[in-house]
């Protein structure tokens, strides 16, 4: 093939090019010239292409595949993406939660799960973790723990003492942290670990009966772990492990799936369950509210274009659907807020415009107009407000049957408060029976072979004896290993 059977280079406006290689300048050895437009746009479009990362979990990928329901759970829900036999398109995006764009992804961390699902009545974003809980129940604490993770300001270093000290002065961490220090820290691969809503949301059948429910992601392909030493080799050797295992993966169909299960707890059950359900550093026992499987997702397709697909991917828990909701969880509802906020600085006022968050199959009708990078609009004949006098030609209207929302009842004076205590509600019973009871002989040796390694990184003597402290408050024994060792 020769130079002169290739498709003519353009502008972004379409116009062709003369040369790829070679600016315009006066004489061959001259100034370059300002009205060079090409040189300038490419330049100019160059100096625009990176966004703004997210923060946290900045380094991910993900792929897209099918959700199918292979159960009936229509008693607790008339979300259409969940009626027997529904198939919807979905994307799943992992991520870690500390490390920026560049940073490996075998570091010990935890990992994101955000699943969206592609369903008739508009995009269900379940934004979770490789864990079912989370290390905070209030969002007021949630800057201030990522930046504890993030970077010191004057020698722009990460910090055990930093991450530690934060952790020890907030005792309700340490279920998660007893998790991120075990195995679930360390995942062999993104197809190897589970995914969990790790919220409490609400689902509404078609009388009108509300339920809570957590969703769990169990992985088909079985949950293993990497070695600490291997996970540090491939820090350096392949620092993008985790994305090159999934996209390869895919590529030469080994396509991973995951089973999807719910527990659901009757609505009035939780106003006096032995837990506060809503908070998101607990857990439900399965004893309690056993898992009720729903259906299976395949991933079966890898991006084409990893920044359009991935990048600009912009997940919410807000974004529910029919029969679908949210809870009274602190960090949940302050989430609904901070996700959309934060895409909408990092792409745009019109995001949900770009296809990959554009529903599949609802059809948008709104009044919100105009903006930054707005390329859908409503026919001419559209008003741009509401109510207006032009009828069915003027814009739609809302259907308050179609469009009912999930709903909980609250009164009371406007306190800035903890939520109120349970009967079995403590911060460290919950990651003692993880680490008693969950946990192997063996899961147990190398988590204290972590935790001794996380102590004599600590540098400052009252930060570790919290550190000695804080699991001791898990467990006695352990405690006192920890002290003995470190």
């Amino acid at each position: 093939m020769t130079m002169s059977d290739l498709p003519g280079t353009t502008t972004q406006t379409g116009t062709p090019v003369a040369s790829d290689a070679h600016s315009l300048t006066v004489g061959a050895d001259g100034p370059t010239v300002l009205h060079d437009r090409y040189l300038v746009e490419k330049l100019a479009s160059f100096n625009r292409e990176r966004v703004p990362e997210r923060n946290p979990h900045a380094k991910g990928g993900g792929a897209f595949g099918t959700f199918t329901v292979t159960e009936d759970v229509s008693a607790y829900t008339r979300a259409a993406a969940f009626q027997p036999g529904a198939v919807s398109e979905t994307l799943l995006r992992f991520s870690s939660v500390a490390g920026e764009q560049g940073s490996p992804d075998t570091w010990r961390d935890v990992r994101g799960f955000a699943l969206r699902f592609y369903t008739t009545e508009g995009n269900l974003d379940i934004v979770g973790n490789n864990t079912p809980t989370f290390f905070l129940r209030d969002a007021m604490k949630f800057p201030d723990f990522i930046h504890s993770q993030k970077r010191l300001g004057d020698s722009g270093l990460r910090d055990a003492d930093m991450q530690w000290d934060f952790w020890t002065l907030s005792p309700e961490t340490a279920h998660q942290v007893t998790y991120l220090m075990g195995d679930r820290g360390l995942p062999a691969s993104w197809r190897h670990m589970n995914g969990y809503g790790s919220h409490t949301y609400q689902w509404v059948n078609a009388e009108g009966e509300r339920f809570w429910v957590q969703y769990h992601f169990l992985s088909k392909q079985g949950v293993e772990r990497m070695d600490a030493a291997e996970a540090e080799k491939l820090a350096g050797s392949d620092a993008d492990y985790y994305r090159r295992d999934l996209f390869d993966a895919i590529a030469r169909g080994d396509n991973p799936s995951w089973d999807v299960f719910v527990q659901v707890m009757p609505y009035e059950e939780g106003k006096t369950y032995r837990f506060n359900p809503f908070d998101l550093t607990k857990t439900w026992s399965k004893k309690d509210y056993p898992r009720i499987k729903v259906g299976t997702f395949t991933l079966d397709r890898n991006p084409q274009n990893f920044f359009a697909e991935i990048e600009q991917a912009a997940f919410s828990p807000g974004n529910q659907v029919p029969g679908t909701g949210i809870s009274p969880d602190k960090m949940l509802m302050a989430r609904v807020f901070a996700y959309s906020d934060a895409q909408r600085y990092r792409i745009g006022a019109n995001y949900n415009q770009l296809p990959v968050n554009q529903p599949h199959a609802a059809e948008v009708r709104n009044y919100m107009h105009e903006g930054q990078m707005q390329y859908r609009f409503n026919p001419a004949e559209h008003r741009v407000y509401t109510p207006n006098s032009y009828g069915a030609a003027g814009g739609p209207a809302a259907d308050p049957v179609a469009g009912v929302e999930a709903s909980w009842e609250s009164d009371g004076e406007l306190i800035r408060a903890a939520a109120t205590l349970r009967v079995d509600d403590d911060d460290f019973g919950q990651a003692g029976t993880l680490y008693r009871t969950v946990f192997d002989d063996e899961q147990r040796a190398r988590f204290l072979d972590t935790l001794t390694g996380q102590g004599r990184s600590i540098t400052i003597d009252a930060i570790r004896e919290r550190f000695f402290q804080y699991w001791t408050n898990v467990d006695a024994a352990l405690g006192e290993a920890l002290r003995s060792r470190v």
